[in-house]
């Protein structure tokens, strides 16, 4: 992987860059728009996927302000910066929030700084999900978050892009073990639809990035093993903690989703 001092390689596909064009944003390169053509082209609804991801995390963030009283969060693997980033929710329901982004990518790195430079509550640390120490000791972390105080900690579509030989529940644990009671962490996640389009997506992953696992509900709750998992547990992203609107949702009270919408999961966990 790549590390802080890495320019940006637009001859080779990016994981954050093909997420920015799904989502219809314009830091991308022509290599990736090759790669996000391909779930457009032969997975048509797998666009749904990166919308219904987004919009859970901007849930979880609100939610979080909002009810939790925790007023700094941990967001890793934060990709490009795009509307509704993690910082803007959450200082949105409270203004003193403060926001350490994680993320490895030269683009991201450049822009994030950009974009948060006259922010004082928030920092870019250039760091590896897979090497949780080196963010947790980062003087830009320890800087902005105390470890005392209740921490959200966010790990929004990334865990699926850790590998099982990789530890993506000794990364969670981690974080569980540093933080203080009354912690959250929210996670969204592939999940395993047993169906052709999960085998394509997962195949188009591993081909172009060597990564990319789809798991099953239980073994993304087992990511969580330890915490309090909250209501409504591990559900399709688009039914966690819905926004509920006028005719939005079907007499059963949830949404019909597409089966595209129900291979992204979310979950809201605590530290008690």
């Amino acid at each position: 992987m790549t590390d802080e001092g890495t320019s940006i390689d637009a001859t080779k596909p990016s994981i954050a860059r093909v997420y920015d064009y799904l989502l219809g944003g314009k830091d991308n390169y022509a290599v990736d728009r090759k790669v996000g053509d391909v779930f457009k082209r032969d997975l048509p609804g797998s666009v749904a996927i990166a919308f219904a991801n987004r919009a859970a995390l901007t849930r979880a963030v609100a939610d979080i302000a909002r009810n939790t009283g925790i007023q700094q969060f941990i967001d890793l693997g934060s990709g490009l910066p795009t509307a509704d980033n993690v910082h803007q929710v959450a200082q949105r329901y409270a203004p003193s929030s403060r926001v350490v982004y994680v993320d490895h990518d030269p683009q991201v790195l450049v822009h994030g700084r950009a974009l948060l430079e006259a922010d004082e509550r928030t920092r870019v640390v250039a760091a590896d999900i897979r090497t949780p120490e080196a963010i947790h000791d980062h003087p830009d972390t320890r800087d902005l978050i105390d470890f005392d105080r209740p921490v959200a900690v966010m790990f929004s579509a990334i865990l699926h892009h850790v590998n099982d030989d990789e530890d993506p529940a000794g990364i969670v644990r981690y974080w569980q073990e540093r933080v203080s009671a009354g912690s959250h962490f929210f996670i969204s996640h592939f999940r395993s639809g047993d169906n052709p389009q999960t085998t394509e997506a997962e195949r188009v992953l591993q081909k172009t990035f060597g990564r990319g696992r789809w798991r099953t509900d239980e073994e993304i709750q087992h990511l969580l093993d330890g915490l309090e998992l909250l209501p409504p547990g591990i559900v399709p992203a688009s039914h966690w903690r819905p926004e509920v609107s006028e005719n939005q949702f079907s007499e059963s009270g949830e949404r019909e989703l597409t089966v595209w919408e129900h291979l992204i999961a979310a979950g809201l966990a605590r530290k008690t």
